[in-house]
């Protein structure tokens, strides 16, 4: 049967079978429980047939245009994914609803912050913002469009205290969270823009605390903290092909490598770490990158992550010949 005839409604006034609301549901299931007027029009249902979904209690209209399906009842990821449909194509969240999805700052304010590329009028429950953002400056998080985590932190020093930026940082940070595009290269992009001189100030606090732990120190410091914990001491710059790992567990077949300073490092490094890993991968290693904020603020989750590894070993056995 065509999807037309599932979507007319009745001359009896019931509502419209099921089998379309399975292909919404389906969208839906990827949405976080919300869906668009325009994401409906694609699977063929007209604006009757939504008004009739509406009418029966299978849609709840949020904003102009997106529905939450079967309830109104939505996580807060809904709530986030409601207001980007509601910016249209290429709205993501950004600025403080940003800095709440990544973890990094919480807030209970009742309005999204979206950012769209042109200038649209403010809704209930959402704040919009106007910039056409480059590629590098958005990703996806739990399937949400949201800004990077780079950007998140600079549009979030245009809006919030020194303090809460400070919080913030740090958060990125022990969370090791990066973006292919650093924030010191954000910072230059963006020179002139509102809370440039305090996201500069951070970054310089930052940077100045980064570069008071030395690699040797952040090394000792890890020893001292596999010692206080009972773990079995690792071998140091242990050389594996062209690479000398910080701390490997050849036995078990882990390596932790020690991060000093997340946010700030280049593309390029933020690029050779990565190809690193996969070639310690692709010899049978499992690879672990702890900073040392994390060993400091906390150690006893980093100890218990590591212990269970240790006594998980990985199979070696696709990598014997």
């Amino acid at each position: 049967m065509a999807i037309e005839e599932h979507i007319r409604i009745g001359i009896d006034g019931e509502c419209a079978p099921r089998s379309v609301d399975a292909a919404i549901a389906v969208v839906a299931a990827r949405q976080h429980g919300v869906v668009s007027r325009a994401q409906l029009a694609a699977l063929g249902i007209g604006r009757g047939a939504i008004d009739h979904r509406v009418a029966c209690r299978r849609l709840h209209p949020l904003h102009r245009g997106v529905f939450a399906v079967g309830h109104r009842v939505l996580s807060r990821d809904g709530a986030w994914m409601a207001a980007v449909l509601a910016g249209g194509d290429g709205a993501v969240v950004s600025h403080r609803s940003a800095a709440a999805l990544w973890g990094i700052r919480a807030t209970d304010r009742g309005r999204v912050d979206i950012t769209v590329r042109r200038h649209r009028r403010g809704r209930p429950g959402i704040e919009y913002h106007h910039a056409v953002l480059p590629p590098d400056e958005i990703t996806r998080h739990r399937g949400i469009p949201v800004t990077n985590v780079a950007r998140t932190l600079l549009d979030l020093a245009a809006v919030v205290s020194r303090d809460q930026l400070d919080h913030a940082l740090n958060e990125a940070e022990i969370r090791r969270l990066s973006s292919p595009v650093p924030l010191d290269a954000l910072v230059a992009r963006h020179g002139g823009r509102r809370g440039i001189d305090a996201i500069r100030r951070a970054l310089e606090k930052q940077r100045d605390i980064g570069e008071t732990i030395a690699k040797s120190e952040l090394e000792r410091r890890f020893l001292t903290f596999i010692d206080a914990h009972g773990l079995p001491r690792p071998r140091t710059n242990m050389p594996l092909g062209p690479y000398e790992p910080d701390a490997a567990w050849p036995q078990q077949r882990l390596i932790v490598e020690l991060d000093s300073f997340a946010i700030h490092a280049t593309r390029e490094a933020f690029e050779s770490d990565r190809a690193r890993d996969r070639a310690l991968q692709a010899m049978g290693y499992r690879v672990v990158r702890i900073t040392w904020r994390q060993l400091r603020s906390e150690p006893h989750a980093i100890a218990g992550q590591l212990r269970a590894l240790l006594a998980s070993p990985a199979d070696r056995s696709a990598h014997s010949h």
